[in-house]
């Protein structure tokens, strides 16, 4: 049985009304999406053998991070605020907290290939990367979650390249090292647990991915700044970050598109190509009156 038909079955005996809903999703997508999406989810049944668990854990996991932000937009609609408003308090309720850091990691793990705006931003990255391979010499990837992003650049950039995965969280660490898998063919790929800022910049990076990480942070400008810092005069970045979308660790609240280009523009990045998703049927104008959720994704250059 396929993975995905697998994943589907264990929603539907949880959740009829919400497996439905995905499925029509899942069904309606072409041949490249369910390659890819079987391809993901068998490393990731790989990885939960490995570790004792197996792939019907990541969807109790899913379901409880759907459940959680279902109970942080009710918050978000009544105060008009994210719940959480710092890093510490974040740390606290998220972070240092095993049992909501495992639902979280393991819930985003199938919604890359389970909710449309999640696979829409790893789709525009799949689509544009090989445009800027040529000049790409030493990439990195700040907070690189579950793999999927580091894959499809390993795939496509080829093992002369020099890759650096950063991230400060430790289960991030071995969870992305779990998903990627033997490294042999590429003996230049690192995984760093540091925070950007104290990255050495001795080498600058021809391109940079970072994956919703800024709504994270109390300071996305000072982060973009690092970035432009470390990224050479003609290199790339490639910045996903979402609007209206709370959930327990998130933190900066963008209103709107226009605040996340102001913010590009701001740490002096130039928007070459952007991609943006509204919830499937809702006119932009009306999700946005409404705040829905808009996840947001672009390559930059330098100004």
């Amino acid at each position: 049985m396929a993975l995905i038909s697998r994943i589907l079955d264990r929603l539907g005996e949880v959740d009829p009304r919400y497996a439905l809903e995905i499925k029509t999703f899942v069904d309606s997508m072409d041949i490249q999406y369910h390659q890819n999406a079987e391809a993901f989810f068998e490393r990731y049944a790989a990885f939960m053998e490995r570790t004792g668990r197996t792939i019907e854990t990541g969807v109790e996991c899913f379901l409880e991070l759907r459940e959680s932000m279902e109970e942080e937009r009710l918050h978000f609609y009544r105060t008009g605020e994210y719940s959480s408003k710092s890093f510490a308090e974040v740390n606290e309720r998220v972070y240092n907290n095993p049992r909501t850091m495992q639902y979280h990691m393991h819930g985003l793990v199938l919604a890359q290939f389970l909710w449309p705006d999640q696979y829409r931003r790893f789709s525009f990255f799949r689509d544009h990367l090989p445009s800027y391979a040529k000049g790409i010499r030493r990439y990195l990837e700040v907070g690189s979650g579950h793999g999927l992003y580091l894959i499809e650049a390993m795939k496509v950039l080829g093992p002369a390249t020099t890759f650096d995965a950063v991230d400060i969280s430790p289960s991030s660490m071995e969870l992305v090292q779990g998903m990627v898998g033997d490294t042999a063919p590429f003996p230049n790929l690192r995984y760093r647990l540091i925070d950007i800022f104290d990255l050495p910049d001795s080498e600058p990076y021809h391109f940079i991915t970072m994956g919703e990480v800024l709504e994270h942070v109390e300071e996305p400008l000072s982060l973009l700044k690092r970035l432009h810092q470390i990224l050479t005069p003609d290199g790339r970045a490639y910045i996903t970050t979402p609007a209206n979308a709370p959930t327990r660790d998130h933190i900066y609240l963008f209103n709107n598109a226009a605040e996340i280009r102001e913010i590009f523009a701001a740490a002096g990045f130039v928007i070459e190509y952007e991609v943006t998703q509204y919830p499937a049927g809702v006119e932009p104008k009306k999700a946005e009156r409404l705040k829905l959720p808009l996840m947001f994704g672009a390559f930059l250059r330098k100004a």
